[in-house]
């Protein structure tokens, strides 16, 4: 969705519906993230306008709070783990393909916002290194190539 297709209103609806607009800020935020799959950059002065809280409020609870994106998010959040056991393992190869294969950065989401790909300092999962994650689904003992499998199993409509 461009920024001309975006249409904000429905923030607006979210906020009508607010009856404590001071304490209401992190569940409006979260209703916004759940219509849009993000919260644009362009609804912040919104939300603070209709809840009466400063722009700045409404960054800071957004940028502290991992739950919240600023960036839209594709379908699948494919997330590969970089803390020690898997880096030993290959976890790095297998982000690099992943970059490759997708040709988006990490932390980026694909034109068709289809993935997004992610790096974690760690998942807790040492013993089934490399991990990779996809939406909530935990992918043990990866390598480069199962990795790309998956991706291309997702693409042809066989998740």
């Amino acid at each position: 969705m461009s920024v001309q297709e975006l249409d904000l209103s429905r923030v607006d609806e979210i906020i009508s519906q607010t009856t404590n607009k001071k304490g209401a800020l992190i569940p409006v935020l979260q209703k916004v993230q759940k219509i849009y799959g993000y919260v644009p950059e362009e609804s912040i002065e919104q939300i603070a306008n209709g809840l009466q809280v400063y722009p700045a409020d409404v960054y800071g609870v957004l940028t502290f709070y991992s739950q919240f994106k600023l960036k839209p998010r594709g379908e699948y959040i494919v997330r590969v783990c970089c803390g020690t056991a898997c880096h030993v393992k290959g976890s790095a190869r297998i982000a690099e393909d992943l970059v490759n294969k997708l040709k988006v950065a990490v932390g980026e989401t694909t034109e068709d916002r289809k993935f997004t790909l992610e790096t974690v300092a760690c998942v807790g999962a040492c013993a089934l290194a490399p991990v990779v994650i996809i939406n909530e689904d935990v992918h043990a003992k990866m390598s480069a190539d199962e990795a790309r499998r998956m991706i291309d199993g997702i693409q042809k409509g066989k998740s």
